[in-house]
């Protein structure tokens, strides 16, 4: 448990006090509760770049760490979606889609690590389009989570056009980057017959 990995793992209990902030009606503010928020996300994600720099600069990269690293991002992001559907019904027609295709991805990308590394033996690691693809998501998370407070003007705390940009960009990410892992993995599946 080097320190890469307990980053990792304070990423996956930050998760629950994340949930706590957004979806418990907690007494404070709208603002309050958005900044709140938004920092321990932003803290809480920053850990994601900061232990893989860590990982590699240390060599202390392990099995535990390429399997569980992505996971703990999952955890993280899922849960910070599925509270924002709770909390925000504004976005929810648009937000419910987004996030549908998301956890469809996330299931079918880790069911393939777990195909993979079974039957072949490869852990598979975070590719660059897949930590592209948790930077947007990561970015669209904050960007709601904050846009009425850093831009309040109609065209943002009404239109909420910043949420809506960067959920078409997350959206955009999420796909291709789950194209990308079953074109570079489906061999070994197919393969392994």
């Amino acid at each position: 448990m080097n320190l890469p990995n307990k980053l990792t793992m304070f990423r996956i209990c930050m998760v629950p006090v994340f949930l706590v902030l957004l979806c418990v009606n907690l007494p404070m503010s709208d603002t309050a509760m958005r900044l709140s928020t938004a920092i321990v996300f932003a803290i809480t994600s920053l850990t994601d770049m900061i232990d893989g720099k860590i990982a590699r600069k240390y060599n202390l990269i392990t099995d535990f760490g390429k399997f569980m690293d992505p996971l703990a991002d999952k955890f993280l992001v899922m849960s910070a979606m599925l509270g924002i559907l709770v909390r925000f019904d504004y976005l929810r027609p648009v937000f419910v889609w987004a996030a549908a295709i998301v956890i469809f991805r996330e299931f079918a990308v880790t069911s393939l690590r777990l195909v993979v590394a079974g039957k072949s033996g490869i852990v598979v690691a975070a590719a660059w389009l897949g930590k592209v693809k948790t930077t947007t998501q990561m970015i669209c998370i904050v960007a709601i989570l904050l846009e009425p407070v850093i831009l309040p003007f109609p065209l943002f705390t009404e239109m909420h056009l910043l949420s809506y940009i960067t959920i078409a960009a997350m959206t955009i990410m999420t796909v291709w980057s789950g194209v990308d892992y079953m074109k570079a993995y489906w061999p070994h599946i197919s393969a392994s017959k």
